[in-house]
């Protein structure tokens, strides 16, 4: 029913997918909120997968009563018969009666297509659902190819990344390194006025983005203001990785993001470590944040850019206690003294094990921002003959030294927490509703936590609407020319919660780690 084709790369991964952004193999532009705490994609399909199994067990032993009882008040089954061959099958055959009986007796099987196929996919699911290790799974053709797009991060588009927040144009935060936007002459901090001659104002960030789309190879004119003057670029989509993003700060530090450890990491982090080089950067601020892992062989030749050839970066350990390092091939860049490196909770799995190698490699590496995800296993990843695959663990991993991450994470040298708004989840508010003074909502503690970060002076943050609240939240109100009400409703809201969005990826002004990344650095 499913053969084996082959072995795929060995996958060090926790990926995270923000549910509510617009990720790069979705749409380009990119819209990006990084200010909501989201489930990993695992920990979301590990949910779904208890539902999907609960129910799959349900209706198999419905199905297996209900043929019985039938059998008995019928007389044309015999039940003692059918007891007795589904108590003596083997596993697989067992597995294969239950499909069957679920397939061509299930009363609701006449209502889904394609069931035999769904039925297997829920059984395998159920197989490889186990609470000792949330990171094997099963996965269906099309969830193995949105998991390989979640690490590539590959996606036909023109390469830019733009914001979109309620009451602002939307303005090109990134331009991607060697993408067509940047061979059209894009530049950040460029507005996007229209489309192919059609007018941004007022489209929703996937209306904008809706519009940019097409095929590779084809074009579209984007019309930009930029120092007030408009200018119309023609820009050929392609098809663009986009793992890594860098620049070169105003200290003349080169920043290095790493989102992903995927087929092209290695080739991207080389065209800008070679500028870094050209332009004589000698420090470096390499930012592993919500960096949820990767493929091992792209770990691997990063890490070979940055220790010296011939080092281990990682030990696995296998079923049988065998072990295996993980050792480097390529020749590094030597033009680099100092390194700040940027982790938080979601830095896991390959850019884990990337952190403690460079820890633990080189002597002038520090660590800031948060403990670590945790992740010390490695899955390697078969693929079937009809397309789905079984991801599975095959080894743990141990840093050069010998430590294991998995449930602890990493400790960085210095902790350095962000503002309590970043860590917030913010939910919808309805339209019509109200929250004023005296009034205590977790709307007016996440108002509280906005205008606190935006710089209004608030006395609590903790959902009680003072009177504090009130005049703060006028402040603000006229700032972005609302009705001055003092009143918490859904306009105001999502004002604040745009004010805070744009704030963040338009200004370094509340990184805090990334301050305490240029500080170190300084003083180095």
């Amino acid at each position: 029913m499913m053969d084996e084709q082959n072995k795929d790369q060995e996958e060090l991964n926790q990926p995270a997918e923000p549910a509510d952004d617009h990720t790069e193999e979705e749409d380009d532009p990119i819209h990006r909120i990084p200010i909501k705490r989201h489930l990993w994609p695992e920990e979301v399909e590990a949910k779904k997968l208890k539902k999907s199994n609960q129910r799959l067990k349900t209706a198999l032993v419905f199905a297996i009563v209900f043929s019985i009882a039938i059998g008995w008040v019928v007389g044309t089954l015999h039940p003692i018969r059918i007891l007795k061959s589904l108590g003596t099958l083997s596993s697989d055959n067992k597995i294969s009666e239950v499909i069957d009986i679920m397939s061509n007796d299930w009363y609701f099987s006449k209502d889904i297509d394609d069931v035999q196929d769904r039925l297997t996919d829920q059984a395998l699911t159920g197989i490889t659902t186990n609470d000792e290790d949330t990171h094997t799974e099963y996965m269906s053709a099309d969830e193995i190819t949105s998991f390989k797009q979640s690490i590539n991060r590959n996606f036909v588009g023109i390469g830019i990344t733009y914001l979109a927040t309620d009451g602002q144009m939307p303005i090109v935060e990134r331009v991607l390194k060697n993408s067509p936007a940047e061979e059209a002459g894009v530049q950040s901090g460029d507005i996007i006025v229209a489309v192919d001659g059609t007018s941004v104002e007022g489209k929703t960030s996937s209306e904008i983005a809706d519009m940019c789309k097409g095929e590779s190879g084809t074009t579209v004119d984007i019309t930009f203001q930029r120092d007030g003057q408009d200018i119309v670029l023609t820009i050929t989509r392609r098809e663009i990785s986009s793992t890594v993003y860098g620049e070169i700060t105003s200290e003349n530090y080169g920043y290095l993001e790493i989102m992903q450890f995927g087929d092209s990491t290695a080739s991207e982090v080389k065209a800008y470590l070679d500028e870094f080089q050209g332009a004589g950067v000698t420090k470096l601020v390499l930012d592993l944040r919500d960096d949820g892992g990767g493929y091992l062989n792209d770990l691997q030749d990063v890490a070979g850019m940055f220790v010296p050839k011939g080092t281990t970066v990682m030990q696995e350990v296998f079923r049988d206690d065998s072990t295996s390092n993980i050792v480097t091939d390529g020749e590094p860049y030597e033009c680099f003294d100092q390194i700040a490196l940027l982790v938080n909770a979601n830095t896991a799995s390959a850019a884990e094990v990337f952190t403690l190698a460079m820890k633990e490699c080189r002597d002038d590496v520090t660590i800031i921002g948060e403990t670590t995800y945790g992740k010390g296993t490695v899955q390697v990843t078969k693929y079937f003959s009809d397309g789905s695959a079984l991801k599975y663990t095959e080894a743990k991993w141990l840093s050069p030294s010998g430590v294991w991450v998995n449930g602890t994470g990493i400790t960085p040298d210095i902790t350095v927490k962000l503002h309590d708004v970043l860590y917030t989840s913010f939910t919808a508010m309805d339209d019509g509703s109200e929250f004023a003074r005296d009034s205590v909502s977790d709307y007016v503690k996440e108002a509280q936590l906005s205008l606190d970060y935006l710089g209004y002076s608030v006395d609590r943050m903790d959902g009680y609407f003072s009177e504090s609240t009130v005049t703060a939240l006028k402040q603000f109100q006229k700032d972005q020319n609302l009705e001055e009400t003092g009143v918490l409703d859904q306009s105001t809201y999502n004002s604040l919660l745009s004010a805070v969005v744009y704030d963040w990826n338009t200004s370094k002004t509340h990184d805090l780690q990334y301050a305490q990344a240029i500080e170190v650095l300084n003083n180095g």
